[in-house]
This record gives C-alpha cells, structure tokens and sequence, in this order.
C-alpha cells in the first residue's frame, strides 16, 4: 500500500476534506483528547478493513466507534443506567462503555471482532468533535500507529508510522491527556475495568458507587488488551533505579535520566509525555530502563502501557 497522505489543517477546509475521505470509505487520522485516532467509517466493512490493513492489525482485536454526542450511543446498543451515569458524568472525554449491540445496529462486524457487544466514546477534542458532527456517523478509529507499537499523540507520530497507507491526517498538535481511554465493560451484572487509560478508576468508581471489578479470563473483549502492545523496537526494563550500561533512561521525578516524563513527579504530566518521549528514546536504539511509576491515579493506566511494552514479543 503506498498512497499520497495529505496533511490537513483543522480549519474548515480541512475539515471539509477529511469528512469527504470519510463518506468515500478512506482513511483520515485525528487528534482526539488521548492519542490520535485513524478512522473509517464504522458502517463500511470495506472501510474498516482498511483500517486493519494500514495497521498491521488481529481481526479478533475489536476496534472503539467515536460519536459526536451520547445520543447516537443511544441508538446502537442497550443502554442502562450504569452507562447513563457514566456518560452524564464523563462524557465527552477519555471514557469508553462497551455495551450489548442493539438489533440492526448497522454497524461493519469487523468493528466489533464479531463479538456482540461493541466499544463507544465521545471525545472532548473540539477538532474530533468537528469532524465527527460533520460527518454525523459513527467512526470506528484505533490509535493511528502500526499494531502493537507505540502510540501516536502527535501529527508527526502518525506520518512517521502510517504516510503512505492512509488518505489524511488532520494535524492539530499533541494530544492532551497523552494515555487511551479507559474502557468500562457494561454487557454483565457489574462493571468491569477492561483497560486503564485516561480517566482514573477512582473517579469511576466514585461516580458509581461501587467498585470496578476486573475481567475474568483472558479472551479480547476490547481494545488494548493484548498483552504485547504500545511497544517499542527496542528492550524495555521496568522500576530501574538507574541505567545500566549501554541503556537511556526515562525517569519519573528528580533523578539523572535521558528524558523525564515528569521532574516534579505529576502523573497528569507524565501521562501526556509517555508515548512521546517513548518514541524519541526509540530513536535512539538503545535499550530502554525506566524508573518505578507510582500505581495509583493516572498510573495505573501508565503502568499498564509500560508492562506491555516490555512484554515478551
């Protein structure tokens, strides 16, 4: 696949463009809140499967649908209470609902890995939200990086791994929030903290009342479940003190290291930093030693990327 990638400024030609891409069943990479997202058309097989292609991605690994507003949400699943209190308190932002699909749904089955539940967000990017009222339908979008590596949360992340598989890229700076969303499974009788992401479990579990249970089993019921993932080409060591020889370190906090995701130890900051910082280090071909994150808050979700970009691959 080698095909002219145009990057397009969020002003509203650009936009005008992208949404164009879209109805013509292409590929157009946008920023959201967490990473940036590549999307197609979630009703589209043909669309969708593009979207495999371009990244090298498992057709058993579902993918999110992106929506304007929580009434397009409304119309594809069964909605309950738990989803219309999540959705009151944190939508738009960096919470996805995994739900049972309602009957003729409409939506490709290669979004949902055949499963009978699907994964559904609202972003708070103002440019997400632009173009997915301009489009007014459901965008089925993964992270725009190649399967299994490193996240893409700026424009440049995307076209060093997608130019050339992919019709655009809607460029408007670094991504905010830095980590994927977290995504609550909401199809049995509790809820379920399938992936930590950008939004904390405690402000989850506050605003149900209860505490998220963890899925049982290990079959894919969502994205970023794999257990290699978000990874680098190079060897990652994880809770290193220091750097051995031969390795750069990505610290946390005061200490000696070849990039900090953040000196004063903010969790916020060094979740916006990870997966930049992860690729100027990549660059580097070295191995990579990284320095203990503390597992709370927006950590967890830190610590969750981290362990999978140091699985065995």
């Amino acid at each position: 696949m080698n095909i002219p990638t145009q990057r397009l400024t969020p002003d509203a030609q650009g936009l005008s463009a992208a949404t164009a891409f879209l109805r013509a069943g292409a590929l157009v990479s946008f920023p959201t809140e967490t990473v940036y997202g590549l999307g197609a058309d979630a009703r589209n097989g043909t669309a969708v499967a593009r979207v495999f292609e371009a990244k090298g991605r498992p057709s058993f690994n579902p993918l999110i649908v992106h929506l304007a507003q929580v009434a397009q949400a409304r119309g594809l699943v069964v909605w309950s209470d738990a989803a219309e209190v999540l959705a009151s308190a944190f939508w738009p932002g960096p919470l996805t609902l995994v739900l049972p699909l309602r009957p003729r749904h409409g939506l490709s089955s290669l979004v949902t890995a055949g499963l009978d539940t699907v994964a559904l967000r609202v972003p708070a990017h103002e440019t997400a939200q632009k173009l997915l009222r301009a489009f007014d339908g459901p965008v089925a979008a993964p992270s725009a990086n190649p399967s299994g590596k490193i996240s893409a949360t700026t424009a440049d992340h995307v076209m060093a791994g997608l130019s050339g598989r992919i019709a655009a890229l809607l460029d408007d700076g670094p991504c905010p929030v830095g980590l994927e969303s977290t995504i609550i499974g909401l199809d049995g009788a509790d809820p379920v903290l399938l992936r930590a992401g950008g939004l904390p479990q405690e402000a989850i579990e506050a605003a149900l009342g209860l505490p998220l249970a963890l899925p049982a089993g290990t079959s894919i019921t969502a994205p970023g479940q794999l257990s290699s993932h978000y990874a680098p080409g190079a060897a990652v060591r994880l809770n290193a003190r220091e750097a051995k020889a031969g390795e750069v370190m990505l610290g946390f906090g005061a200490m000696p290291c070849t990039l900090n995701l953040s000196e004063t130890g903010d969790l916020a900051q060094a979740a916006a930093n990870l997966f930049d910082h992860l690729h100027r280090l990549d660059a580097m071909e070295r191995p990579i030693a990284v320095a203990p994150i503390p597992d709370k808050g927006l950590g967890r979700a830190i610590n969750d990327r981290l362990r999978r970009a140091a699985a065995p691959r």
